[in-house]
């Protein structure tokens, strides 16, 4: 076997851009990342969205015509419908309980 194949294994410091250091085995003597374990967001639990020129408002854009035309047309009325009865519901709590109970009363005639 040839001698003095594979380079030489030392501890490295490693510096992420965020500030954190630690040490590590590597063949460099410095290593500079941009994301370690301290600041990822898989370990941290802060989900970071980065959106850049609206990408995910143009790519729901131009998916929405695609998804209502899978469910028949169905699911932009389906919102407004949604809307709508979040509406009543909220017009009903700001009504005052006898203008409930006329509602209720012409309901049932």
């Amino acid at each position: 076997m040839k001698e003095k194949l594979h380079p030489q294994y030392n501890f490295a410091k490693v510096r992420c851009a965020c500030g954190n250091t630690f040490e590590t085995g590597s063949t460099l003597k410095h290593v500079e990342v941009e994301i370690c374990g301290v600041c990822h967001p898989f370990y941290t639990g802060k989900q970071k969205f980065v959106d850049t020129a609206g990408r995910v408002e143009r790519f729901q854009k131009k998916y929405a015509k695609f998804a209502s035309a899978q469910t028949g047309g169905l699911a932009g009325s389906q919102a407004k419908g949604a809307e709508a009865k979040a509406e009543a519901k909220a017009q009903t709590a700001k009504a005052s309980p006898a203008k409930v109970e006329a509602k209720a009363e012409e309901a049932v005639k």
